[in-house]
């Protein structure tokens, strides 16, 4: 699993009133397009397993998979619906220590 250091996005933080982006929401998306590595992308259709490090217990376990999966296919460019299946982590850590790993697999016949 690849794993970059950075507090997941919260849908509530992304965007303001009717869908604009916010000011922390663009700083997220530059932020992680420059920590994302560069990976070469299996075949699709796609499995994408994601856990997220919150050091807030009351996130909602999916409250940062939009934004992610957002900046995810516009740095590996893919169209999200290429992802037949998804698994989601929350995992509880110490504020500050706040991450995303995520692994983007080919869907295996059997899954599908």
């Amino acid at each position: 699993m690849i794993r970059v250091d950075i507090k997941p996005m919260t849908t509530n933080r992304a965007f303001k009133g009717q869908r604009y982006k916010t000011d922390e929401y663009k700083a997220f998306e530059r932020s992680l397009l420059f920590l994302l590595p560069k990976i070469t992308l299996p075949e699709a259709p796609y499995d994408l397993i994601y856990e997220f490090g919150y050091s807030n217990p009351a996130n909602d376990i999916d409250n940062a998979i939009k934004q992610t999966t957002d900046v995810l296919q516009k740095k590996y460019a893919f169209n999200d619906k290429e992802i037949y299946r998804m698994v989601v982590e929350k995992v509880i850590v110490p504020k500050g220590k706040e991450y995303i790993k995520f692994e983007i697999k080919t869907l295996t016949k059997k899954a599908q």
